[in-house]
């Protein structure tokens, strides 16, 4: 378990990395950045983004395409917890980079994604996405 700050480190240990920020998608404010920013501004950065998570979290096709169908009335209750959100991630590929996306799971109603900025050459996107995911599990917001 790690907060917001062990996240970010964590994350620019990552090759390629540019920047990072932990941001609520619902206010677009960054709670915790570092390294270089997209705008050369992280709160600026941080809303722009925003708006790419709340408009793919939002999205009912989205949600509908991942549901599994219901289970038939013989089958027993589900008991593995709450359903996973129907976004994970989102990835972004421009001509010298990519942005990745992963919305953080908590206890809480969590309105909040992980974003990491990659260098196109020097960056791995499997292996940041698969870290990523593994980060976002692992960090606890207080």
């Amino acid at each position: 378990m790690s907060g917001i700050d062990e996240c970010l480190l964590a994350a620019m240990g990552l090759s390629g990395a540019r920047g990072a920020a932990v941001v609520d998608w619902t206010s677009g404010l960054a709670l915790g950045t570092i390294g270089s920013a997209v705008s050369g501004d992280h709160e600026v950065t941080a809303a722009d983004t925003a708006e790419l998570a709340r408009t793919a979290a939002e999205q009912v096709t989205l949600a509908e395409a991942a549901r599994p169908s219901a289970p038939a009335a013989t089958d027993p209750p589900d008991a593995s917890g709450p359903p996973e959100p129907a976004v994970e991630d989102l990835i972004i590929t421009t001509r010298d980079g990519y942005h990745l996306l992963r919305f953080v799971e908590t206890a809480f109603d969590s309105s909040v994604f992980l974003h990491l900025w990659l260098d196109r050459r020097d960056g791995n996107l499997a292996l940041a996405r698969i870290r990523l995911a593994e980060l976002a599990r692992e960090l606890v917001l207080s």
